[in-house]
């Protein structure tokens, strides 16, 4: 039995004839920039997120620079975030001319740290990016109160976030812009690249909506320089679908996520490796396990038939392309060693505990730890 990182086909299955439907209704539309779907689609995540506007864009990266764009983020600015997240994160800060200002990250959430975050801010600092890594929110509680002290923005990367919460609200509503990815592999899904971006602020939500047209309004008058972000009516047709079953796959995600804990404990192995705190309101886009020797563990994972991933091996401040920022290693010591540790296990909703068993007995049998009951032969 092998068991793969992800398992899309599993769900696509579950929903084909729902989908095909979705996408022949499209086809027959022949409407496939804009339009009615995606217009549907942007109510629908709104609700869902609980902000009054929700704007579809080309993918969580252009989520993330045309929420910089919009707040005038331009060069020569500074934006604070972490230098442990995707490559995007930072990548649309330089795109802009701006600076990526990097700070450390709580060794347990991989989140940034609001108290490095407010000793970063500067008279040219413009936002502040924290990344809600792997579907657990970030500190807002600390980053909010770090904004409104230096008279900041938030622009939330939550791609990897949707239907995350903290007592202060839903992922996305949490500071002026949340960005959102639907890459294929995200808890909600496109069939290709598509993103979202989100905000209380009607001001900011048109300018995204201006800017996404190539800074047109109206037909054929630029008001500003903006690009083509915008979300295909086929990808909002698919995750129009897909977004009537989010609640149950993000129950499953945490069930099994759950699960994976009683048996690395039953195993023995949770004095070994460290696993994600159960946070209320973690979607677990990615089940993250510290590990030591972990690339030996993932190698022999790998042998097994077990898919893993090592998000993310080399934080972006020892990246090649951000040496001029003059950065060496143990700048931010919590980012590396986490990048030297983490490694994802399958979380995906259709995931059987016949196969976390699995992963967990070649978990224990790596590190010679006993197996416990929870774990079957």
């Amino acid at each position: 039995m092998n068991v793969p990182l992800l398992d899309l086909k599993l769900q696509y299955a579950a929903i084909r004839d729902d989908i095909r439907e979705a996408i022949d209704a499209v086809l027959s539309s022949q409407q496939f920039i804009l339009g009615t779907e995606v217009s549907a689609l942007e109510r629908e995540l709104a609700g869902y997120c609980d902000v009054a506007h929700a704007i579809g864009v080309s993918s969580g990266t252009d989520a993330l620079l045309v929420a910089l764009m919009a707040l005038g983020v331009r060069a020569g600015d500074e934006v604070v975030t972490t230098p442990f997240s995707f490559f995007a994160t930072a990548g649309v800060i330089h795109r802009l001319g701006a600076v990526p200002v990097f700070v450390d990250i709580e060794p347990d959430s991989f989140n940034i740290d609001a108290a490095a975050a407010s000793a970063a801010c500067g008279p040219r600092t413009r936002a502040i990016m924290p990344v809600h890594l792997f579907g657990r929110c970030a500190d807002m509680q600390g980053l909010r109160a770090v904004a409104a002290t230096h008279g900041i923005p938030i622009v939330e990367d939550a791609a990897q976030a949707i239907g995350a919460r903290v007592p202060e609200g839903m992922a996305g509503g949490l500071g002026e812009i949340g960005c959102f990815s639907f890459f294929p592999t995200k808890n909600l899904g496109a069939f290709g690249d598509a993103g979202l971006v989100t905000t209380r602020d009607e001001a900011l939500a048109r300018c995204v909506e201006i800017l996404r047209v190539h800074g047109m309004d109206p037909k054929y008058h630029h008001q500003m320089v903006g690009g083509n972000f915008r979300i295909d009516a086929i990808q909002a047709a698919v995750l129009r679908v897909k977004l009537k079953h989010l609640d149950a796959w993000t129950a499953a995600r945490r069930r099994n996520a759950e699960r994976y804990r009683a048996l690395l404990g039953d195993a023995g192995v949770d004095a070994i490796v460290q696993t994600p705190a159960d946070v209320p309101g973690h979607v677990y886009n990615q089940f993250v396990i510290r590990a030591p020797r972990r690339d030996a563990l993932r190698a022999q994972l790998h042998a097994a038939g077990i898919g893993t991933e090592v998000y993310y091996p080399v934080p972006l401040h020892l990246q090649t392309c951000f040496a001029g920022l003059g950065h060496g290693p143990g700048d931010f010591p919590a980012a590396e060693t986490a990048a030297l540790e983490v490694l994802a296990l399958p979380i995906y909703p259709e995931l059987t505990e016949d196969q976390q068993a699995m992963v967990v007995r070649a978990i224990a049998s790596f590190y010679g730890a006993r197996r416990g009951p929870g774990v079957k032969s």
